[in-house]
């Protein structure tokens, strides 16, 4: 693939090259060098746009020659490019810590990426997380290929106009203008691949976009081949109804797994981030098929295990339904004609009950039963996701539903600012990110007093800078008076305690919490003596009309004349405004109704920048709350939408804000340092920011997730799938024979300290070595639960399959406390996963 050339002007070719080379490549959105270089360019539109490839179009002859002609010019360049291409041609972590993994791709899906203001096709934290994990992996080596889509639209900017609503305004994404590139055939044309939708062809057009060693690959739909319907298919990021979502899903899943075959990439393991991409599933199950000359369920089988699916959902409701008949309709000839199944059979794929035929078709349980492995995002996330899925598991304890977690981090590189990124450069070193973290905590916590406390003079400085010249433009867009635009110059002071809230205004975030109370919240921050400072942003969807209505709230009280130079509401929240505010604010202030925060990631940003969280007891801060890293509210318990507790925890929001974070912000020594305040920094850089970064988040799922994922699947396909279709076969014999499984007596002894356990079971003809029959007692004053494998006995005379099972346990615990239960078991099964199967005995007397 030839990279594109820009320059049609008389500019030394070898630099032409090389910030051609350099804009195309997302690595310079976390590198404070690479914002020097363009900024040289045009320090007005870098500031704007923060979009090199832009300035690059933009920049005059002229402009371009004087400023390239300058030697300075020319050797950050010259180190630049040098930086990149030893990056991309040295050994990282993963090739150093596991050189022999045989793990040549790990395909990453997703909906969307959130990777820099430049490429707008995210809205939110679902991207962030996207986007921050293959910053990570590129920092890591971890050879990870991006597969999204290329919205037209993207998610929607945000206007307010003079009476505080919310205006949605959809500005056009032109490829021309974004850093991406069209991925080119050896012949030169451009690949496109090719889906069969009811009665026509859609065709895909396919971009690039580099992220360090990383390739995303991005598919759009905006073909001149297609119908007009369908070129509008990649329009808009979770925009019109249930039949364009699906279209969406279908080119993400089953295009973006043709596409890796279309690059002959053969990845190991596809990660399916969200219930999106779940139709990846299908389609590699299909190309499976297609290679090896199986059926549909030993492919499933086997593919499978090489599938991981991560869940950010805390609600039921939040997963993607299709009707039948739309799958139908879209998957009818693909299921019967590629997948040789019925579509019914396919359908049963995404049933909660398999044989109720209204059921809609649920997304997530279509990644959850074609995949090896599920996680949530945060500890507490992964107790939810257990909650919502047990249904696919009845009978199992909610324990053992197979779901773990692997908490999110973001990308420290992208969120800290300048200055913040020399004090960690000065504490652990240039490449401090690109490693295990093993001495972080100990480097960052020899930083003086002085040195962390500057930092959060100069940080807050520079945001107060930031809201100014933003908000001065805001306003003057609405028509503001020349004494309006006067006063928003002086919004804000350097040396005020800076709270910020910048979330997506949605009821169970509550972002008006803290405006529950106008008045009170009018005294904390008006107090002469020790006054406060608030920065607030967000979006609501254009279809919420309560989160819109909350957004009018705090324009109205922003605009108060007596709160007019100490609060800000600045509209259109993106990623360059985000950098700004998790660099500069003190405190980040989060509010969500517990357990409805699946992770929350914008309160980990500020770690890096020595900022602290003010936070409800949900999400990510649940398992990273201790009162010498930040504070918090609620009780870690969960009490929905109750108005009364939202009050009660309101007034916990403000007493907390009162009593705790002003007076030791206030309280300075004779050095005007804060020493209480800046312990309690050093403790959350130190503690917290190496844990909850991206870099922590990718090796935790290479080392739990994806370099098992690999083996498994390898150890599957060995053979032609031979162990695939052994697994269908003993899935098989369980269904056929479960029914018919009975325990029958069953009889305790103690022998010394030991209970010496006795159980009857009949198998009927089902192969005794196909399942397992443990003793099980629940977990007990927080500990593990015990599943005590049961030693099976000689057949019982006179009984079809009959035998006596036993088992020696520890009377640590009665006697009662345990209950036999008989479950699948496959050396190479994933169980509960593939085989949800699970009898007990309902009443032992153990006599």
């Amino acid at each position: 693939m030839s990279s594109p050339t820009i320059f049609d002007r008389p500019i030394d070719t070898a630099i032409s090259d090389a910030l051609t080379d350099l804009a195309l490549d997302l690595r310079w959105s976390f590198n404070h060098s690479a914002d020097q270089l363009w900024e040289q360019l045009d320090h007005e539109l870098w500031e704007l746009t923060n979009n090199p490839w832009v300035l690059l179009q933009t920049a005059s002859r002229e402009k371009l020659q004087g400023v390239t002609s300058d030697p300075g010019f020319q050797k950050l360049l010259a180190d630049l490019h040098r930086e990149k291409t030893e990056a991309e041609g040295s050994d990282a972590w993963f090739q150093k810590a596991h050189p022999r993994s045989g793990v040549s791709t790990i395909a990453y899906f997703s909906m969307e990426f959130m990777l820099s203001e430049s490429l707008p096709i995210y809205s939110g934290g679902l991207g962030n997380v996207a986007g921050d994990q293959l910053k990570a992996a590129s920092n890591l080596g971890v050879p990870v290929t991006g597969i999204g889509l290329l919205y037209q639209q993207g998610y929607f900017r945000q206007e307010i106009d003079a009476q505080g609503h919310q205006q949605a305004l959809y500005p056009f994404n032109d490829p021309g203008q974004l850093p991406i590139r069209p991925v080119r055939e050896q012949n030169g044309e451009w690949l496109r691949l090719a889906i069969n939708l009811p009665g026509f062809k859609l065709w895909i057009r396919v971009w690039q976009v580099q992220v360090g060693r990383v390739k995303l690959y991005l598919l759009d739909s905006n073909d001149p081949a297609n119908l007009p319907s369908f070129r509008g298919i990649t329009s808009e990021l979770y925009g019109g109804g249930p039949e364009l979502r699906l279209r969406q899903e279908l080119v993400l899943g089953v295009g973006g797994w043709r596409l890796l075959r279309a690059l002959g990439l053969q990845p190991e393991v596809c990660h399916l981030n969200e219930g999106h991409a779940a139709f990846a599933v299908l389609e590699r199950a299909r190309s499976y098929m297609e290679d090896n000359g199986k059926p549909f369920d030993v492919a499933l089988s086997v593919t499978r295990a090489g599938n991981l699916f991560t869940t950010h959902t805390p609600v039921e409701a939040g997963f993607d339904r299709f009707a039948p008949s739309l799958i139908a309709r879209y998957l009818g000839k693909y299921a019967e004609g590629e997948l040789s199944i019925s579509v019914d059979e396919l359908l049963t794929l995404g049933r909660r009950d398999r044989r109720d035929s209204s059921e809609p078709f649920n997304m997530a349980y279509l990644a959850i039963r074609g995949s090896g492995a599920i996680n949530g995002v945060s500890k507490l996330h992964g107790q939810v996701s257990r909650q919502l899925f047990q249904p696919l598991f009845p009978r199992w304890p909610e324990a053992e539903v197979p779901v773990t977690y692997v908490t999110n981090g973001v990308h420290t590189p992208t969120w800290d600012s300048a200055e913040a990124d020399r004090l960690w450069e000065v504490s652990c070193g240039k490449q401090c990110w690109h490693g295990t973290l093993a001495d972080t905590e100990k480097d960052i916590r020899a930083a003086s007093d002085a040195s962390l406390w500057q930092l959060r003079a100069d940080s807050r400085k520079g945001l107060v800078e930031y809201v100014r010249r933003l908000y001065s433009r805001q306003i003057a867009s609405r028509g503001a008076s020349s004494a309006d635009l006067a006063q928003a110059a002086l919004t804000l002071d350097d040396d005020i305690l800076t709270l910020g809230f910048a979330r997506r205004f949605a009821a169970y975030k509550r972002p008006n919490l803290l405006l529950h109370d106008p008045a009170r919240l009018l005294n904390i921050l008006m107090n002469r003596e020790r006054p406060v400072q608030l920065v607030i942003a967000g979006k609501a969807h254009p279809q919420d009309a309560e989160g819109q209505e909350m957004i009018r709230q705090w324009f109205e009280f922003a605009r108060r004349p007596e709160v007019r130079s100490r609060v800000v509401f600045l509209s259109d929240y993106d990623v360059l405004m985000a950098e700004h505010l998790v660099q500069g604010v003190d405190v980040w202030v989060n509010t969500p109704r517990r357990p409805w925060e699946a992770s929350g990631t914008s309160g980990m940003k500020v770690l890096v920048n020595g900022g602290l969280n003010l936070s409800e007891l949900d999400g990510w801060w649940a398992e990273a709350y201790s009162p010498e890293v930040g504070w918090a509210i609620g009780d870690g318990r969960e009490h929905g939408d109750d108005p009364s507790w939202d009050a009660a925890e309101a007034e916990s929001l403000y007493a907390v804000i009162e009593r705790e974070v002003i007076p030791e912000f206030y309280a300075r020594d004779e050095h005007g340092i804060p020493r209480a305040w800046v312990a309690r920094m050093r403790e959350s850089m130190a503690r917290l920011t190496p844990i909850f970064s991206a870099n922590r988040a990718v090796r935790q799922y290479t080392e739990e997730h994806y370099l098992l994922s690999a083996a498994d699947f390898r150890q599957r396909a060995e053979n032609r799938g031979s162990m695939g279709a052994d697994l269908v076969a003993w899935q098989a014999e369980l269904a056929k024979h479960w029914s018919a499984l009975r325990f029958g007596p069953a009889t305790v002894e103690q022998l010394g300290e030991q209970y010496l356990f006795h159980v009857q079971v009949s198998l009927d003809d089902i192969d005794p070595d196909a399942v397992r029959v443990e003793l099980y007692a629940e977990t007990q004053k927080g500990g593990d639960s015990i599943a005590h494998a049961m030693n099976r006995g000689e057949r019982l005379p006179g009984a079809t399959g009959a035998f006596t099972y036993s088992a020696s346990v520890s009377r640590g615990r009665p006697a009662a406390d345990y209950t036999p239960r008989l479950v699948p078991q496959h050396a190479g099964a994933f169980v509960p996963l593939e085989a949800p199967f699970i009898l007990w005995h309902e009443a032992p007397s153990w006599r």
